[in-house]
């Protein structure tokens, strides 16, 4: 049997706030949500694979992961990358949301089409479509 994801995580700066956004504007469902001493693990999955690959918003308090968050964000990389039907679309109903984009749609590499976003948390979002 091949080796799978099952969690990978986000640094954030707040996790309640970052909840919020992944939930309400990205359309993400809460998983897990457990009390870690005085943090959460907290995480969501996509509603169409409840038992798929989760993302955990993890509190961001360590100083090196301030530091790579800041880092990263200050140079445009995303944090992260979902993979979306159209991205086109999607920045549509992301922006009508209020979601501040950095980089509207643009075709890459190929086929691919991609859009970057803030999540209001300290990450920049990758969203990107195969186009066929």
């Amino acid at each position: 049997m091949a080796m799978k994801i099952i969690l990978t995580s986000i640094f954030v700066d707040d996790q309640e706030k970052a909840l919020k956004f992944y939930t309400e504007k990205l359309g993400f469902v809460k998983k897990s949500d457990l009390s870690a001493g005085e943090y959460r693990w907290l995480t969501v999955v996509s509603p169409e694979d409840p038992g798929g690959t989760e993302l955990l918003l993890e509190p961001n308090e360590n100083p090196v992961a301030q530091a790579y968050q800041r880092g990263i964000f200050e140079q445009g990389i995303p944090a992260a990358s979902f993979g979306v039907e159209d991205t086109h679309a999607e920045y549509e109903r992301l922006k009508s949301l209020g979601v501040k984009f950095t980089m509207e749609p643009t075709k890459v590499i190929g086929q691919v089409t991609i859009a970057v976003f803030e999540d209001t948390c300290g990450n920049l979002i990758q969203i990107q479509t195969m186009q066929k």
